[in-house]
């Protein structure tokens, strides 16, 4: 077992690790490939975590590794406590922590506490019981509606479109005469937890423990907001033709959108208690462990709930995320985001790429303009006070990949592709990283040929030797980025915010940091230009970003 390393020590109070850290998303299946059967794995991280050193990053999170029948890679949890055979083994996990901690890298792991698999145990348990039994306290099984109980409970909407309940009766492992449906807010092999069942807490402290003592430094809390339902579980009200259940990616919408919407679903109050008890059992163990949470909250201000002190230590700040290309829309967010933060405070977080959503430099339009956007749009972000969540590809300038439908694997595309809206999913984004090479797999398990998902043909300028060698890449920018943010920690935590046409600046200390969002160039702020995201002569260019000290 790995357990504490010592080489990583505590800080004071007030100046932890995680609140100025920068952190790497790795999605394991598309890393590296050890084994060679196409799938990243355990072994493959390891392999290349000082590519994480050399970039500069604090910290890696990692998507769901545990045992599970893959139906949402990973995110349908069978097993909280032990490896997915695609993955590896505890050992390789053990390894792992042991490796990163060698390097300095602190190391957060992924929790599913919204829902399991429909494999887990407890689930195959309460399929088997009657209604009504403790094996179904466990889940939210309801009795149908309508003649003969055929209509489900309540008219939600799963994420991942269609009924977010199946009939236990239509279910592969269900009876033939159930008369009772079970709620899944994402895909029908995930049903969600009762968690106003006792058993559901116990359990998952005993998950945290479990991992907490094999070394991990802390956890992203999947659908953090999801946890609890109004328990009359109600139907949802919303305006005719409007989508219900819609909370992740770019499904989101913006905050404001959301405010306004009936969500008896998501974001209920009694969900701050479970974190309390998490945060209580963090605080027993040493090192500034740590949980960000993933919730899509309404507003600025139901996130900053999650981040009371008692609480949780982050939460994703996806406002950013979802901010189109515009200083004034970048400025709102920064001035909302530090608003909300003051009174519990919390420091923020930035994030503008994962694994749900597409990726920036495709948002942003793409090509040479949407790389060019989002290298400003990131230093921008890495001057800011507070943390930084990169996805793995983004130091690469990655594109969203066009996946053809033969080869799309997201259950949001496989439950609505023969629908009148069908939803391209998450794939796109997901594709394996190219290391090396001039074909597929790009360098990313041995031998030849596709990974799980194909990469495109024209990769192999992309790949992390080809930019190694070039001081231009993107990846020779994220690296000197990252060290550069490093002289940043001594400035204030607070930023003033000043939009100028289309020009959002703001200022920390005696740094000055501008992003032109315009077509034209702009004046570059007085002082010495001691980093940019692109050349600068005399004046700002469109799409560009300065840091200027003076």
């Amino acid at each position: 077992m790995a357990g504490n390393d010592a080489s990583i020590d505590p800080t004071p109070t007030g100046a932890e690790w995680w609140r100025h850290a920068a952190i790497y998303q790795v999605y394991p299946r598309s890393w590296a490939d050890a084994d060679g059967d196409g799938v990243g794995d355990l072994p493959g991280i390891t392999a290349h975590l000082e590519h994480l050193r050399d970039l500069g990053v604090d910290a890696l999170w990692i998507s769901p590794f545990y045992r599970s029948p893959q139906a949402d890679h990973g995110y349908d949890v069978s097993d909280y406590q032990d490896i997915d055979p695609l993955f590896g083994t505890l050992e390789d996990a053990d390894a792992l922590v042991a490796r990163a901690h060698e390097l300095g890298l602190r190391l957060i792991v992924d929790l599913v506490p919204n829902h399991s698999s429909d494999q887990h145990e407890w689930f195959q348990a309460a399929l088997r019981a009657e209604p009504g039994s403790p094996e179904r306290a466990r889940y939210l099984f309801r009795d149908g509606t309508g003649e003969g109980g055929l209509e489900p409970p309540n008219n939600w909407e799963s994420v991942f479109g269609g009924s977010a309940w199946d009939r236990v009766a239509e279910h592969p492992d269900g009876r033939d005469d159930d008369p009772q449906w079970y709620l899944h807010l994402f895909d029908s092999s995930q049903p969600d937890f009762d968690w106003r069942n006792p058993e559901v807490g116990d359990m998952f402290e005993g998950v945290l423990r479990f991992w907490l003592d094999r070394g991990v430094d802390g956890f992203r809390v999947d659908v953090a907001h999801g946890l609890f339902k109004e328990e009359s579980l109600r139907d949802q009200v919303r305006p005719e033709g409007a989508k219900g259940g819609a909370t992740a990616g770019e499904e989101a919408g913006s905050m404001v959108e959301r405010a306004a919407l009936d969500e008896p679903m998501w974001d209920q109050p009694e969900v701050h208690e479970v974190y309390r008890r998490w945060h209580q059992v963090l605080a027993e163990y040493p090192g500034d462990r740590m949980m960000v949470a993933e919730a899509w909250t309404a507003t600025a201000e139901s996130m900053a709930r999650f981040v009371r002190p008692d609480e949780y230590q982050q939460t994703f700040n996806f406002a950013w995320l979802l901010a189109p290309w515009s200083a004034e829309k970048f400025a709102d967010v920064v001035t909302h985001t530090f608003d909300a933060l003051e009174p519990v405070g919390a420091t923020p977080t930035w994030v503008l790429s994962n694994h749900d959503v597409i990726r920036h430099v495709t948002r942003y339009g793409g090509g040479t303009q949407g790389l060019a956007r989002a290298r400003a749009a990131t230093m921008t972000m890495l001057a800011l006070p507070g943390s930084a969540y990169l996805y793995q590809g983004e130091e690469l300038g990655l594109e969203q990949v066009d996946v053809a439908p033969e080869d799309r694997t997201d259950p949001s595309w496989l439950r609505t592709k023969d629908t009148d809206a069908p939803e391209i999913g998450r794939d796109g984004c997901r594709v394996p990283m190219p290391w090396s090479g001039d074909s597929a797999p790009f360098g990313f398990g041995p031998g030849s040929g596709q990974p799980w998902l194909p990469q495109p043909s024209g990769w192999g300028s992309l790949t992390v030797a080809a930019q190694e060698t070039d001081p231009e890449s993107t990846l020779a920018f994220y690296r000197r980025t990252l060290a550069a943010r490093r002289d940043l920690a001594d400035l204030p935590a607070s930023v003033k915010v000043v939009v100028d046409g289309d020009v959002l600046s703001f200022t920390r200390g005696d740094l000055t940091v501008a992003l032109n969002c315009g077509t034209a160039d702009a004046a570059l702020p007085d002082g010495e230009v001691v980093h940019a995201s692109g050349p600068v002569d005399g004046t700002l260019p469109a799409d560009t970003a300065v840091w200027v000290r003076g």
